[in-house]
């Protein structure tokens, strides 16, 4: 019974250390997950170094529960640890698209491949709505750009064709993907058209006007001068 007795204290202490490492790490992935999403809202504002901030804290967050996962492997494989790698990711892409800059390889950013490609895939949901943006405020050649690095994006998932197993799910987030960029395809076309048109419209009434009858220098006829011609 002793023996029984000793095991259990070193039951409950693995457990214990195990426990408590899941709870911190489940609370610095929800606190990852809120990072990542207020940089993408201030990427979206224009505030692009305070973005870049708040992804700088989540990416210590990152490095501590990474950290934490070291003496429990098991941990590893949790859902939430994909989650929040696959948002800060997707911050991080689109962070990068929208302020100009090459796109940080996952090594860099301290991430698994498989968060960082559904990450990739999510990021063209906000680069959809960004694209939007530019739309309404008249800059579409900023909003073809736009539309060019989704496209980029999706040729690269497509190609990416293994078991959900390896790439958690990145199939569906691929399908989703490509219905996002048919959409806005869709519609910056329309807007193009629509920009085309008028600026057709200007020509047209440039060119009339253009045309307009100009005066001869002869003065108009008077009565008085035309009894003075009788």
């Amino acid at each position: 019974m002793a023996t029984l007795e000793a095991i259990s204290e070193k039951a409950r202490a693995v457990l214990d250390a195990r426990n408590q490492a899941r709870e911190r790490s489940l609370s610095l992935s929800r606190e990852i997950i809120r990072t990542a999403a207020n940089s993408i809202r201030a990427a979206h504002r224009g505030e692009l170094e305070r973005a870049a901030e708040m992804l700088s804290g989540a990416r210590a967050s990152l490095d501590m529960q990474r950290a934490l996962r070291e003496p429990h492997p098991d941990l590893y494989g949790a859902g939430y640890v994909h989650d929040c790698q696959k948002e800060y990711a997707e911050a991080c892409a689109f962070l990068a698209v929208v302020s100009g800059t090459e796109l940080p390889e996952p090594e860099a950013l301290g991430v698994e491949y498989a968060a960082y490609l559904n990450g990739l895939g999510e990021a063209v949901g906000e680069m959809r709505r960004h694209t939007l943006d530019r739309m309404r405020q008249g800059r579409l050649r900023e909003a073809e750009m736009l539309l060019g690095s989704m496209d980029e994006i999706y040729h690269l998932l497509v190609t990416l064709d293994y078991p959900d197993a390896l790439t958690g799910g990145l199939r569906r987030t691929t399908d989703s993907t490509r219905g996002i960029i048919e959409k806005t395809r869709g519609e910056l076309t329309v807007a193009l058209r629509g920009e085309d048109l008028r600026a057709a419209l200007e020509r047209a009434v440039q060119a009339l006007g253009a045309c307009e009858v100009a005066p001869t220098g002869v003065g108009p006829v008077t009565e008085e001068g035309s009894d003075e011609g009788e």
